[in-house]
Parts: structure tokens; C-alpha cells; sequence
């Protein structure tokens, strides 16, 4: 007899095939599963996946159904007479009862609006919706995540919300844009997250970091935490006023771990920073900070150049109380930004799109594919940094750049982007030796695609955030760096002026017998100094690797030391363009940086050091005062010369002018000989008052100097000029003379 059929299933149970998919964590379509359901039969049905759960019941109101435990891993199931909004009563395995919110009878997170900006590439502000944001849904609070893996096959949240296990929690996939979504109920700032990817083979991956995080955990430790969007800062007129290319910008660069540190080194957190480095700033006289890379890294010795957190403020300077704030790290971030403000400094971040590390947290094959990076090594790798290079020709990865740009910009209220290594990007060829780089599509050794980012970047800022500035650190001769994107270039507002930099400091460097053979050094910025809108840079790179500090590079015994190195800064801050000048530069610090101490504060109490600061602290307070030095940056109508030939004496002189006549007369003597009696044509008749004397004995030099502080013009020709002045010029020494009539 023919054995009797085996009775049908009822209509919602869940087939075999996606139970075992479900329990072993590859099943790529949870909500297909997951959640309430409607069966062939027209019933209802809700399946819940919950490891350790002994019993489950559908709550809606006065009403609840129990569900079957289907499977021992947790997986229950059953009909249930509820048809809207609905909770689960659990009761786990170690008697405990809790009522949850059930993550898969919620809808999507992502709008049809950002699911068509993401999947175009266009979208402003992709960490609005990417990331893990707090938010209500449907009248619940939770944490919406969000991750761009187009090429896995199965994606979690992880937490300490779901004891890291990849089982309990994965997500939908839009595949219309290739991001992965979840609303997970109760989960609020401050909890511990990662996701957990399987590739498309359903390999495991190491667990990733969210690149869109906007607080990450202090290494080694390397989770996200959950934080809350920081409100956009308003833009600022004043601030806008501020970064103009007519404005006095004197720049302090920092490294904030090293700047000082307290009780046995410990970092400064940002209400300490605030407390101590914003007062000493303003007092020096700097006009903005520029911050070495504050973005969350994994290795204190990149000096935050190796960066996998690019939004998020580094924990390394959290303010314990912050713990409890929404914000997180990015509480006291705020408040420094503000305060910054307030006290008359604008901030520039130290941006790193030129590369990033190769840690298996990370960006490196996300997803089990080269997706953020050139899969070839011969685009994506850089060999000088052991590093990845952002693969620039794929829109999802220039969207993640520019908004990250942005969202510095609109969220903290920062002044603007120094951009790293701009010359690594511009350049396929960059540090390769023939056979090892790939050329563009036109058979060139330009990368389109960096340049293209860059041109969109700079357009994007401009357009949604102008009174932001940025600035390239581009040390070859690539045109227009600082020039419009309509009229061909790159559209940055300022380029630092590496030419110049290292000229000055070979010259400066030299013994003074050897300077009149290299004259030429000092006086060759001036052929090319309107090219671009220059910064002046004597930044970090130079005190690092062995180049000494900047007091160690000048010749001579001590106190020739110091006169050079304050006539080398008057030079500079008489010089067109913008200033930047690396912390304890402006002491003298003896030693070379070193990232993992502080700075030598002590050497304060010695009347060198003391003099050189206040020579730093005068020359800044001078060129705030004198629009002369500042306002006319980049034309020729704000320089000229007076005497760039006199390399036999190491003799320099020239006027700066503002746009309504003012004045200024620079006078640089790098010989260890006084001029008396030394006669300069001058543009103007009148009185030239010595304003600033690098040889004063309140900076440490031998109070030499005009008498009575000033000289009168007179009706004899000199240099080509029917005025002139007889002054006396102090060794190693700039001196300021300012006009009046």
C-alpha cells in the first residue's frame, strides 16, 4: 500500500533552504524572511531570529500570540492576529524578560530621493543618511545604519547591543544604489557598533569600521560608536572676512598631542586645548590654527596622516564628560571651534584624500572588492607610505571625499582645508619609476581623475560654503593650482610655496662668507611669487627625519644663531604671501619634534628663547596693523624692489603697499656686519620710522639700529628714485620702516 503523503506545511513556515541560510548568517534578503509577513493563504505571520530566547510572544496592545520555536538556534515563528504595529515579549534562556521593538516590521531608511543621489554620485551630504544616525522611525527611537558593499552578499550591524553576533542583526540591500539599511530600535549614541560582511564567494571578512562614523574608539581598540549629527554652524560674515585673500593670515600649525602635554604626558583634551592653546595663540598674535590631522587614525606616528575615521574627531583629546553627550568626541571638537572663534582664530584642518591605511578594519577591500581603492597597485598603492590611494574615477568614493569635506566645513564651522600630498594625486608617475605607473586615457602622466575631484571639491565649497578656504600642499609646478576651475585650474585658494621655502631655508642655513654666491636664492620667489596665491610654509616637515630643528639649521655660535633665525622670520613676514609657521618654531625649540612629547616649554626661561618669541609675537602684531604687508599679496602692485642686487653685503630691500598707499619699507641684512650710513632710495618723501628692529635688545640682539627710531627722505637720487634715507642696518637683522608723510 502506497504510504500516506506527509501533511502540507502551513502556508507562513519558513522553507528549509532560507531557515538554514538564515541560521548559518547568508541569507541576502533578512526583511524577505524576517518580520511580519502575509502567507499564500492570507494569514498572518511574524518570524523573529533571537539566539538565546526560550520564549516569544507577538504583543500588540492587550493582544499576544506565542510564536513556535522552530529551531534551537532561536528562531521562532507563527500566525498572529495583529495586522500593524506590534512588539516582541522575549523571556531568554536565563529567565530574564525583556519587550522589544522588532527591527523588521520597520520600513527603509534611505528616501527614493538619496537612493538616486547616492546611486548617481552626486549627493552633498551623503553622512546625512550613511553611517549610523539616531533617529525616530515610525515613533520609535533608534540608530539608522546605513553602508555602501555593493559586492557582498551579506552584511550585519555588530554590537555591543547584540553581543557581536552576526546572526542577530542583517540588512536590506538597496540595490539600486548598493547600500545596505537597518533601523535597529533602542540602539542610541554611544553604543559600539561594526559590520560584519561576507564577500560575494560568502567568505568572511574581517569585521569593518564604519567609514561614515562620526566617533570611533581610541586605538588599539578600533569600534564606531554611535553619535549624533553635530548641528550645522551657521556661515559667518566676520569669518568670511577673515580668510579673504586681502587678510592678514598668520598661521600657528599644531600637532595637538605634542603641542603640551600634563600629569606624565597625557594629551590635552579640547576644553584643556581651548583653556590653554587659544589664549597663547591670541596672544602670539596668530590669526588662524592650522591642526595637523584630527580625524580618527590607528597610528600615532602618521601624525593622523594614515587616517581610516575621516569623520570622525579623534578620541585621543575627548572630554571625559563628553561620554554621556550625544555628540561624543565631537561635543568638545564643537565647543574648541567655537571658542576658537569667539576669540578672533579661525581653524584649518589638515585634510588626507590623498591616500589611506591598509589596516583589514578598514577601507581596504570593504567589501571583498577593491572599492574604495585602485584594485591595479600600480594606480593603488603608494610605495613611499605603504598606503592605498582612493580609487578618484569612482563616483560613490569622490561622493564620500567631497562630503567629507563639506561636512567639516557646514558641521564644526571650520575655516578651511589644508590639502595633503596634493602632488602624490595630480601625478600618476608620482614616486614610480618607469614600467611601475599606468598612464591616463591620453597616454599622459596627469591623473584625470584626482584632478577632476579636486576641480569638484574646491567647486562644491565654494558654491555651498564660501567663506571656507582651502589650501594645496603642491610641491611641483602644476599650473593654476590656486586659480578658478573656469578659468583652468584647480580652484584652491591659496598654495603652499614649497620653491620659496626651501630656498630661503638652503640660503639661510649657509655660513654668511658663502651667502653673497647664493644671493639668488633669496630673491627667486619674487620671479614667480603672483603665479599662484602663495602661503609661505615653514611647517613640520621641516623639523622631522633629521633636518634639525629650525634653530639647529643657522650657522654660527648661539647668538648668531638666534639673529639669523629672527632675521630669516622678519624676511619671511616682509615677504608677499600668507605665513604659516610650525609650533615651538616661534621659541626655538634646540631639538628636533618629536610627536610623542611635548614641546620644550622650559627653554622659556632662557632670554634667547624668550626674545625670539616675542620677535614672533611683534612681527604678527605688526602685520595685523600694517594692510602694507598683508593686502596686496598676490599682485605686483604691493611689492618693489629697492636693492635685490647687493649680494656682495647680503643686502635686501623692498617696499610692501596696500591699495591706499600705506607703506612699508623692509631692510634685511644676512652679513654679521653693521651698515652706517646706508643710503636707499625710497618711493615716497617723508619720514620712514624704524617699527620693528629684529636687532632690539628686548629680543636678544645687540640694539643696533637708526638713530632716533627714524629717517627723514631726502631730495637725493638713489636706486633709481629721486628721494632717499640714510639708515644704519644691524648684522643678521630685518628691520620695518614705515612711511608717513
Amino acid at each position: 500500500m502506497p504510504s500516506p503523503a506527509a501533511p502540507m506545511a502551513p502556508a507562513g513556515v519558513l522553507d528549509d533552504a532560507a531557515l538554514t541560510a538564515l541560521l548559518q548568517a547568508r541569507h541576502d534578503d533578512p526583511f524577505a524572511v524576517l518580520g511580519p509577513h502575509t502567507a499564500a493563504d492570507g494569514s498572518r505571520w511574524v518570524r523573529a531570529l533571537l539566539p538565546g530566547a526560550q520564549v516569544v510572544q507577538v504583543v500588540a496592545g492587550a493582544l499576544a500570540w506565542p510564536l513556535n520555536l522552530r529551531h534551537t538556534d532561536g528562531f521562532f515563528e507563527g500566525p498572529v492576529g495583529a495586522t500593524g504595529l506590534y512588539q516582541l515579549r522575549v523571556r531568554w534562556h536565563d529567565g530574564s524578560e525583556a519587550l522589544l521593538e522588532d527591527p523588521y516590521r520597520f520600513g527603509g531608511v534611505l528616501g527614493e530621493m538619496d537612493v538616486w543621489l547616492l546611486g548617481e554620485g552626486s549627493h552633498l551630504r551623503p553622512s546625512d543618511i550613511l553611517g549610523a544616525t539616531p533617529r525616530e522611525l515610525e515613533g520609535v527611537a533608534g540608530t539608522a545604519f546605513a553602508v555602501w558593499a555593493p559586492n557582498a552578499s551579506r552584511v550585519s550591524v555588530v554590537g555591543d547591543f547584540n553581543v557581536w553576533d552576526g546572526r542577530r542583526h542583517p540588512m536590506r540591500l538597496r540595490r539600486e544604489c548598493g547600500v545596505w539599511e537597518l533601523f535597529l530600535p533602542e540602539v542610541a549614541a554611544g553604543a559600539h557598533y561594526k559590520f560584519e560582511l561576507l564577500d560575494s564567494a560568502g567568505r568572511l571578512l574581517p569585521q569593518k569600521a564604519d567609514p561614515y562614523a562620526r566617533q570611533a574608539e581610541l586605538r588599539p581598540a578600533t569600534a564606531s560608536v554611535v553619535a549624533a549629527m553635530p548641528p550645522v554652524v551657521a556661515p559667518s560674515p566676520a569669518r568670511h572676512q577673515a580668510n579673504a585673500l586681502d587678510a592678514p593670515v598668520s598661521i600657528y600649525e599644531v600637532h595637538l598631542a605634542s603641542w603640551r602635554r600634563k600629569d606624565g604626558n597625557r594629551w590635552l583634551n579640547w576644553d584643556e586645548l581651548a583653556d590653554e592653546l587659544l589664549p597663547y595663540a591670541q596672544d602670539m598674535g596668530f590669526t588662524h590654527l592650522e591642526l595637523m590631522p584630527i580625524s580618527e587614525h590607528p597610528f600615532d606616528g602618521s601624525w593622523g596622516y594614515q587616517t581610516l575615521g575621516l569623520y570622525a574627531p579623534t578620541a585621543r583629546h575627548q572630554v571625559p564628560g563628553d561620554a554621556a553627550s550625544p555628540f561624543g568626541s565631537g561635543a568638545g571638537f564643537s565647543r574648541f571651534i567655537a571658542r576658537a572663534h569667539a576669540a578672533g582664530i579661525g581653524v584649518l584642518l589638515d585634510w588626507v584624500p590623498a591616500h589611506f591605511p591598509t589596516d583589514a578594519h578598514g577601507l581596504a577591500r570593504f567589501d571583498g572588492t577593491h572599492l574604495y581603492e585602485y584594485a591595479d597597485p600600480r594606480e593603488g598603492f603608494h610605495n613611499d607610505w605603504n598606503t592605498l590611494i582612493y580609487n578618484f574615477g569612482r563616483t560613490e568614493v569622490r561622493n564620500f571625499l567631497v562630503g567629507n569635506a563639506l561636512y567639516w566645513l557646514e558641521r564644526y564651522g571650520i575655516d578651511g582645508l589644508r590639502v595633503d600630498a596634493v602632488a602624490s594625486m595630480l601625478y600618476r608617475d608620482y614616486s614610480r619609476k618607469a614600467g611601475e605607473w599606468i598612464p591616463n586615457v591620453h597616454g599622459g602622466r596627469e591623473n584625470l581623475e584626482a584632478i577632476a575631484f579636486l576641480k569638484r571639491t574646491n567647486e562644491v565649497i565654494g558654491g555651498e560654503r564660501p567663506q571656507a578656504v582651502t589650501l594645496a600642499e603642491e610641491s611641483t609646478a602644476f599650473p593654476g593650482v590656486s586659480r578658478p576651475t573656469y578659468a583652468g585650474g584647480l580652484g584652491f585658494h591659496y598654495k603652499w610655496n614649497m620653491g620659496w621655502m626651501h630656498d630661503t631655508l638652503q640660503y639661510i642655513a649657509r655660513d654668511p662668507i658663502h651667502r653673497p654666491h647664493h644671493h639668488g636664492e633669496m630673491t627667486f620667489g619674487l620671479v614667480y611669487a603672483y603665479t599662484e596665491n602663495f602661503v609661505l610654509p615653514i611647517s613640520h616637515d621641516e623639523v622631522v627625519h633629521g633636518k634639525g630643528s629650525m634653530l639647529g639649521k643657522m650657522p654660527g655660535d648661539r647668538w648668531q644663531q638666534f639673529a639669523n633665525l629672527r632675521a630669516y622670520y622678519g624676511f619671511m613676514w616682509g615677504h608677499p604671501g600668507k605665513k604659516l609657521l610650525f609650533m615651538g618654531c616661534e621659541f626655538g625649540q634646540d631639538r628636533e619634534w618629536n610627536h610623542e612629547h611635548s614641546l620644550d616649554w622650559h627653554l622659556l626661561q632662557q632670554s634667547d628663547h624668550a626674545g625670539l618669541q616675542r620677535w614672533v609675537r611683534d612681527l604678527n602684531q605688526l602685520y595685523k596693523a600694517s594692510p602694507a604687508l598683508y593686502s596686496v599679496d598676490f599682485s605686483g602692485d604691493g611689492f618693489e624692489w629697492i636693492d635685490h642686487d647687493d649680494a656682495r653685503r647680503s643686502l635686501l630691500s623692498f617696499v610692501r603697499r596696500s591699495r591706499d598707499g600705506a607703506l612699508m619699507l623692509v631692510v634685511c641684512n644676512f652679513a654679521p656686519t653693521v651698515h652706517h650710513g646706508l643710503r636707499l632710495g625710497v618711493p615716497a618723501a617723508g619720514r620712514w620710522r624704524e617699527c620693528l628692529n629684529s636687532d632690539s635688545a628686548f629680543y636678544g640682539g645687540g640694539n643696533v639700529g637708526t638713530a632716533l627710531g627714524e629717517a627723514r627722505s631726502e631730495a637725493t637720487t638713489s636706486h633709481g628714485r629721486p628721494q632717499s634715507i640714510v639708515i644704519t642696518v644691524p648684522p643678521l637683522a630685518t628691520v620695518f620702516f614705515e612711511w608717513t608723510a
